[in-house]
């Protein structure tokens, strides 16, 4: 029997049957740190950067709400959950790099991780797409959970 619970006895992928689960508030909060480099926190003005598509910090809220929305749909063995909050900060943490923060909460029966994990990862993504006219040489350094809570298993929280 495998340690990973979205394989089944036979071996075999499959989505996990939470269906005896009780509901249960469950929240994440996951955090991406890019790199964007001197050249676009150069940009930076009344904490956001204004770029010919517009206000890169709104619309990556935008994104990253759209990417915990449709987790489901990006990745295969996620159960399509009612999203009841995201919640996103976006701010400089050093010269050259932006934090992005994004806290989900649902009530159900798994956990909210992977929208959170995937908010993130889309706001990331768009603050690339927005400044790469700018700099190419950004990076996505670090996408990682930084806590969750609720469900059976105990609540998790990052080291330091």
């Amino acid at each position: 029997m495998s340690d990973f619970s979205h394989i089944d006895q036979n071996n075999q992928p499959g989505m996990v049957d939470v269906s005896t689960k009780e509901k249960t508030r469950r929240s994440a909060t996951a955090q991406s740190i890019i790199d964007v480099g001197p050249e676009v926190m150069a940009l930076l003005e009344d904490g956001d950067i204004q770029s010919k598509k517009g206000p890169v910090f709104h619309t990556a809220i935008i994104a990253g709400t759209m990417a915990a929305k449709k987790t489901s749909e990006l990745i295969p063995f996620c159960h399509p959950l009612p999203l009841e909050s995201a919640k996103f900060t976006i701010e400089p943490s050093s010269n050259t790099q932006i934090t992005i923060t994004c806290t989900c909460i649902t009530t159900g029966r798994t956990g909210i991780e992977m929208e959170a994990l995937s908010g993130v990862s889309g706001a990331a993504l768009t603050i690339y797409d927005m400044c790469k006219a700018v700099s190419k040489d950004m990076r996505i350094i670090e996408t990682c959970l930084i806590e969750k809570t609720g469900g059976k298993s105990d609540d998790y929280q990052a080291a330091p």
